[in-house]
């Protein structure tokens, strides 16, 4: 096969596009050398999309971008030496012949190895293209490519071909992957083979992949099948599948109520029952930028207004996620067991598909992004974005971009509290540190398993409250915390010692409690957050309930039972101190010592406290055990693609032992992140900041007289404190100093068709009122009728009053 682009060609015309962007790397078409006509609009989308896959706008001869491309050509030379076709491989380690081909795990690790082989010709396409990385227009490369392209066709990769494994690698890893050669390496692969190779995809990726909105083709995985009908309309000059592609779109842009996609709430649940932000929503937000990008200005541009939706979930779904350049653990679903992407890696990608869709939004929501993306940028001082190793060139590109732009003021990290009903998660941010919550209900699972991944994830779901410093911890859950910590003792959480089997429950996220009191109600400012828990596979029930105040979460558990023949434990906290850390322990003055390992009871305690981390106290002392050790563990233990390499990491656990089956077992304390020694000892001393009104199995609440805040989560309808319901809700109740108060209220079960609240406080007037409020009585106390609630989906109801 003879090349229509010489190398010599290739490198004169880069080095003139070079001269010509003033050092910048500007990209030249791949159809370059052969001038296709202006008005191929072919060509045109061709040389879109190899600037937005091998990035724009950036000196090769610059660091990150000097590093990285170096990156590249080494990997591909490997690629090059090492590709050896033969009969069912293209590769010896990534054989594809599947000699029982199925949908078993075997048969999805095989197909895997098919689609990786695809993959590695992108890198070496890439390399070929890209300017700086030793093998830029190198013909032996070249050929390589379309030999390897030529092997996978006619070996299995074609249309005579049953796909076997895993549906993912036919439809979604291979063509990705083999489209974006396509055009890389458009004018050096024949005509006959590029009609060949698009006639392969159009076999596993018909058009009825997208004839209807449900299955494997909803969301993310919606966005990534229009990537590849997009692509293949590209390749093979063919507007109807470009059309299809863009149209196939529209299903993801409203919000949904059930099932996949972006709630009203910001929730974004994949998989049925999987909060998902942090990996499938990246992917849907990455892909979603990339394709309103390719077809902006042209025929088949996306222009369905509902796109709308998408823009407003940037702010409204994934910033909420966001902390200092990381997404949050608790919205990353089994992407957590993989040992080389952490929270901080899987941050910085979405940091730059925002960037990225930025362009096709208003000019107002473009700058407010791009000031979003500075803050988290620049902050993330664990993992800094343009040191990942994992991050592509373009994204690389996107956010150094954004750091050099002198015009932006980095948004600072909001104070204030989310509420996500529909995933029932939480995040809480205040000045100097953030939280995040993960729960399970009827709708959503305890935890995601499936391919071989997140094996001992089970527990994730049970009340796992994350937290995070500014300047601090910021590492707490990036280094090697999945494989080391012990599973059963994930912070926040309450669960039985019963032993449980790897990915027990089953996969992809099938296992639910039967439950429905999960949620909680939030002004935006603080908030009441409760579960009814029952465990996995288990006895086990608990009521939790969980206050985020201004420096505190103040967390109580009640009803505690378990027949299981096993202990049951609640984790205070389990802070992961690095592979060396010695981070002093403190409990009520007294140092522990730091030494590895130590072990104690603690009985009647009123606070503790680690150095660098934060306080704890214990409202009216409580027994607690501690323990700080080392923990060994592999990324193999918990996801079979891991590496078998063992690592160690010191923690300090804190948590209360219930004893083996339980019955109406409590526990109370404070969660004071960030806070000095002195400032935990302080609260500890003073006994009437906190009033815990109730804490049992039919109500949870407390009052703090200092915030003028009353909260109560009621499990059954009852009275506590000044407030009185005649039904499950969760209420919050807070006076202001300008004489006015707040209300608020929800319906956790979604099952409310009425419900009155009576809160015994004189109230002068009703201010302002939800529609579910049918009735309001004002005078010594307010008395709040609501109405049918079942379909607020559980979200805050907000009564304004003015105190009398």
């Amino acid at each position: 096969m003879t090349s229509a682009w010489s190398r010599r060609t290739f490198l004169a015309t880069s080095a003139v596009l070079t001269a010509a962007g003033g050092g910048a790397l500007m990209l030249a078409a791949p159809g370059a050398a052969s001038a296709a006509p202006e008005d191929d609009p072919y060509a045109a989308l061709r040389t879109t999309w190899s600037a937005l896959i091998l990035g724009e706008g950036f000196s090769p001869t610059a660091e990150p971008f000097k590093s990285r491309l170096a990156d590249l050509g080494a990997k591909a030379s490997q690629w090059l030496e090492t590709m050896a076709p033969a009969e069912g491989s293209l590769w010896p380690d990534a054989a594809f012949a599947d000699p029982d081909p199925d949908t078993d795990p075997e048969s999805y690790v095989i197909s895997g190895r098919m689609a990786d082989s695809f993959i590695r010709l992108n890198t070496m396409a890439q390399a070929y293209r890209q300017q700086g990385t030793g093998l830029t227009g190198n013909t032996a490369l070249r050929d390589a490519v379309l030999t390897g392209l030529e092997h996978l066709g006619a070996q299995v990769y074609n249309d005579e071909q049953t796909r076997y494994g895993n549906w993912y690698s036919w439809q979604i890893g291979a063509p990705q992957a083999l489209l974006d050669v396509c055009v890389l390496m458009y004018d050096v692969i024949a005509p006959e083979a590029r009609a060949r190779y698009c006639a392969a995809v159009d076999h596993f990726v018909p058009d009825s992949a997208v004839a209807s909105y449900t299955g494997t083709s909803t969301g993310a995985n919606r966005v990534d099948l229009c990537r590849v009908l997009a692509l293949r309309g590209v390749v093979g000059g063919t507007a109807a599948k470009i059309a299809l592609a863009r149209d196939a779109l529209s299903p993801v842009f409203p919000l949904v109520t059930k099932g996949d996609g972006l709630y009203a709430d910001g929730s974004f649940i994949q998989h049925t029952t999987v909060p998902y932000t942090g990996s499938y929503g990246s992917v849907m937000l990455g892909g979603l930028g990339l394709l309103f990008a390719l077809l902006k200005g042209t025929t088949w541009e996306v222009t369905d207004p509902k796109r709308q939706v998408v823009f407003d979930a940037v702010e409204n779904a994934w910033a909420p996620f966001l902390y200092n350049g990381l997404v949050m653990d608790s919205v990353a679903g089994r992407a957590i067991s993989r040992g080389e992407v952490d929270d901080h890696r899987r941050g910085h990608p979405i940091m730059a598909s925002i960037v990225l869709l930025g362009q096709g939004a208003s000019a107002a929501e473009n700058a407010r992004w791009r000031a979003l993306v500075k803050g988290w940028a620049q902050r993330d001082y664990y993992s800094p974005p343009l040191s990942n190793p994992s991050l592509g060139l373009t994204a690389l590109a996107r956010i150094k971009s954004v750091l050099d732009d002198t015009s932006l003021t980095p948004v600072a990290e909001p104070a204030g509290h989310r509420l996500f009903p529909d995933m029932v998660r939480a995040t809480h941010r205040r000045p100097g540190w953030a939280a995040s919550l993960s729960m399970a209900d009827r709708r959503i699972t305890f935890y995601e398993t499936g391919n071989g991944e997140n094996l001992r994830g089970w527990h994730t779901g049970n009340g796992m409250l994350y937290w995070w410093g500014d300047t601090f911890a910021n590492g707490q859950y990036s280094d090697a915390f999945w494989p080391t910590v012990d599973p059963y003792r994930l912070p926040g959480t309450t669960v039985s010692r019963k032993v449980l089997a790897d990915g027990a429950g089953g996969d992809w996220g099938v296992a639910l409690p039967d439950v429905n009191w999960v949620g909680g109600v939030t002004d935006s400012k603080r908030a009441a957050v409760g579960q009814y828990l029952k465990g996995l596979t288990s006895t086990l029930m608990a009521k939790k309930s969980w206050f985020f105040l201004d420096d505190t979460v103040v967390c109580l558990g009640a009803g505690i039972h378990g027949r299981d023949g096993a202990a049951v434990e609640t984790t205070v906290d389990n802070r992961n101190l690095g592979p060396t850390g010695n981070a002093p322990f403190t409990v009520d003055g007294s140092a522990k010592p730091i030494a590895a390992p130590w072990s104690a009871t603690l009985s009647g305690a009123s606070w503790a406290h680690l150095a660098g981390h934060g306080g704890y106290v214990f409202p009216g002392g409580a027994t607690v055990k501690a323990v700080r050790g080392h923990r060994t563990g592999r990324w193999r233990d918990i996801n079979r693609a891991g590496s078998t390499d063992p690592v160690s990491r010191k923690y300090l656990t804190l948590w209360f032992d219930h004893g083996t089956d339980p019955s109406d077992a409590t526990y109370a304390y404070q969660l004071l992140p960030g806070a000095s020694e002195q400032r935990t000892a302080a609260r500890a001393a003073d006994g009437g900041w906190l009033r815990v009104l109730a804490n049992t199995d039919d109500q949870q609440g407390v009052a703090v007289p200092s915030l003028g805040l009353t909260a109560v989560n009621f499990w059954f309808g009852g009275s506590v404190g000044p407030l009185v319901a005649d039904a499950p809700c969760s209420v919050m109740a807070t006076e202001h100093a300008d004489g006015t108060a707040t209300v608020c209220v929800s319906d956790p079960m979604r099952m409310r068709t009425s419900l009155t609240l009576t809160w015994n406080r004189a109230v002068a007037s009703v201010v302002s009122k939800p529609a579910t409020v049918t009735s309001a009585t004002t005078g010594g106390s307010l008395r709040l009728v609501f109405g049918d609630l079942s379909g607020t989906r559980g979200a805050t109801q907000t009564v304004k009053v003015r105190l009398a």
